[in-house]
């Protein structure tokens, strides 16, 4: 079955590519079965809405319940010991493919700035301090592939913060590679729970399952909304939509190698979004051949022929257009597939990850590379990043002033409160500075 991947010119994307934003979709299938949860027509917003108020309410009873109807069993705890028998049970080169991400994940966060600072002077003491986030809520996918990986790229980030507990919830059954990233990367507990109910138990507490400060990983739709749902009773990373990535090649990029890549992206989800942009239109239809050659024998190609129908294959006038192109989507990940990539670097702007040349692929960013593979999508990388050390981090100021200064800082403040007609915080100012005048 020959797949047809849609073939743009530049002006035909630069509109779309402009207006991203996440969207939440429904399928035929995943609608009937929310009616046919609910007895009644729901929007998935709906369907969430009820789901985490119900967990927020009747807790552990409620969470068991939902358990029960979505995944065929209640929640329950992953005991250590069978973490520790699953990383046990691992082949030595999978043991050692797991050693190596912590290894690199660790080593490339530790360089991340955490320290706060401290100014003392005359007039006083100014002060940041740095604290990290207690407990965390690490939510590991299920779905049709289990992402033991995302287990030491969100826990280990935590870890290296020093953050008090880690606590992941992944759906049912747990797969045992995902236990032994649990254990390879020091979390604490593990929960099998999944959807929107599991993101309600960690955002609330239940008898079992522990309220934590804040959750992050990636998840499907009802995962995000759930997210969306309980912020503000809990922090979370942000909201993930489909997965995406967008490369940028010129004539010297290998076809092999960039349908490789672009698969690599398809195969995640059908709603996951490859783009090739290019000024080489020769280029484009070699990588078209490519593509079609290698699904040939991909096992999950019925996942990737729909997703590569959501991007497409761009042809640009120059490679200064296609980077311009780039920075209005704002890619989860960039890559830069040209002869000299560094050369390039200084044009971007917004990615939540950046690939340079055909050696640093993005699925090796996946696993292996260092930075977290937790990155913004859907545009959000305009404003946001990578999961980061930072993300579990509280930053704290500290206002320790001398009885001179906050005299005069006092008066000038209570000017400032007069003007925004707050009488009591200039009366407050105003104490200070006769109180302090006389010392």
């Amino acid at each position: 079955m020959n797949v047809k991947i849609p073939r743009y010119e530049a002006r035909d994307v630069r509109g779309r590519f402009a207006g991203r934003r996440l969207q939440f979709k429904l399928g035929e299938r995943l609608r009937r079965g929310i009616t046919d949860l609910f007895g009644a027509e729901l929007s998935a917003e709906e369907a969430v809405r009820r789901i985490v108020s119900d967990v927020a309410v009747r807790g552990q009873t409620a969470l068991d319940e939902w358990s029960f109807k979505l995944d065929r069993r209640a929640t329950y705890e992953v005991s250590k010991r069978e973490w520790r028998e699953a990383y046990d049970d691992l082949s030595p080169d999978l043991r050692e493919a797991l050693g190596i991400a912590r290894e690199r994940l660790e080593k490339f966060h530790r360089k991340e700035p955490k320290g706060g600072f401290l100014a003392a002077t005359t007039s006083g003491m100014l002060a940041q301090i740095i604290r990290p986030i207690r407990r965390v809520g690490a939510y590991v996918p299920g779905g049709s592939a289990p992402l033991l990986s995302t287990v030491l790229h969100t826990a280990v980030l935590a870890r290296v913060a020093g953050v008090r507990e880690v606590v992941i919830a992944t759906p049912p059954p747990v797969h045992p590679g995902v236990m032994a990233a649990a254990w390879a990367a020091g979390a604490d507990r593990l929960f099998a729970m999944g959807g929107a109910q599991a993101i309600a138990a960690l955002a609330y507490g239940t008898e079992q399952v522990p309220r934590v400060d804040k959750i992050v990983g990636p998840g499907n739709i009802f995962v995000t909304l759930a997210k969306k749902e309980v912020y503000g009773a809990v922090g979370i990373d942000g909201l993930a939509g489909p997965t995406e990535t967008l490369i940028v090649a010129d004539a010297a990029a290998r076809p092999v190698i960039v349908a490789a890549d672009l698969l690599a992206q398809a195969e995640h989800d059908p709603a996951a979004e490859p783009w090739l942009l290019s000024p080489d239109a020769g280029l484009l239809d070699a990588v078209e051949i490519e593509i079609e050659r290698q699904l040939e024998t991909l096992p999950r190609a019925e996942i990737a022929r729909a997703a590569l129908q959501n991007g497409g294959l761009v042809l640009t006038e120059d490679l200064q257009t296609a980077l311009k192109l780039a920075d209005l989507y704002a890619p989860e990940h960039l890559c830069l597939s040209v002869e000299r990539p560094t050369d390039w670097l200084g044009y971007v702007n917004n990615a939540g990850g950046i690939f340079l040349g055909e050696h640093s692929g993005e699925a090796i960013g996946d696993y292996l590379a260092g930075p977290s593979h937790v990155m913004p999508t859907s545009g959000s990388a305009r404003w946001t990043g990578a999961l980061a050390v930072r993300d579990f981090l509280k930053i704290v100021p500290v206002v320790a002033l001398s009885a001179a200064a906050a005299a005069e800082l006092s008066r000038l403040g209570a000017r400032l409160a007069r003007e925004e007609e707050l009488e009591a915080h200039a009366r407050s100012l105003e104490q200070r500075a006769r109180s302090n005048a006389d010392i």
